[in-house]
């Protein structure tokens, strides 16, 4: 189940974004807006969810996420942005991973 999240996750949350894979979430993360969607089976469903609500391409980066660790990896293909200096499923820029991993600890961090 996918979740829009613009404030700290909840324990149930978590449990409902697990169910595609057992110890990983999918999450894209605005990092303008400072939310993030979650769960569901790929990167581009949480994707589409976020530009439903209004937000921009050039804002939204995918990572995965694993509760149990409190641990992110900056890997998804829609990461590749080769007119944003992106060529590849990682976030090549630390900027923008310090930005997806502040979004991502301040909902996602803690809860498992």
């Amino acid at each position: 189940m996918i979740h829009l999240l613009k404030e700290k996750v909840v324990p149930v949350q978590i449990q409902d974004m697990l169910q595609e894979y057992e110890n990983m979430i999918k999450i894209v993360v605005d990092i303008r807006r400072r939310f993030l969607s979650g769960g569901g089976e790929m990167h581009s469903d949480c994707e589409s969810i976020l530009l439903e609500d209004g937000s921009e391409q050039d804002d939204l980066w995918g990572a995965n996420w694993h509760p149990n660790e409190q641990r992110i990896e900056f890997e998804s293909l829609i990461n590749i942005r080769p007119r944003l200096g992106n060529r590849n499923i990682l976030i090549q820029d630390e900027n923008l991973r310090k930005q997806v991993e502040s979004v991502t600890r301040e909902i996602l961090g803690s809860v498992k």
